[in-house]
């Protein structure tokens, strides 16, 4: 993770609006959407860099009520 970055997420949870900072190597939105979920006790981090998980969608996300998904940089 030499190349890692902070990235602030912010997101709606049944109505409540939630941000956290993440440290990643890369940022998009599927990867938003899935670390939103993750914080909201919906998606898995997994244990180990090496281990593949199952990412949650933006679809499956909104199922479980995680809206409005947004990140950034942080200028940190």
């Amino acid at each position: 993770m030499i190349d890692a970055k902070l990235y602030v997420i912010e997101y709606l949870l049944h109505g409540e609006r939630k941000s956290f900072i993440v440290r990643a190597e890369r940022m998009d939105n599927a990867e938003a959407w899935h670390w939103a979920s993750c914080d909201a006790g919906v998606g898995r981090i997994g244990r180990y860099g090496r281990e593949h998980i199952r990412k949650v969608s933006r679809p499956m996300a909104e199922r479980f009520g995680i809206g409005e998904v947004s990140w950034r940089q942080s200028g940190g």
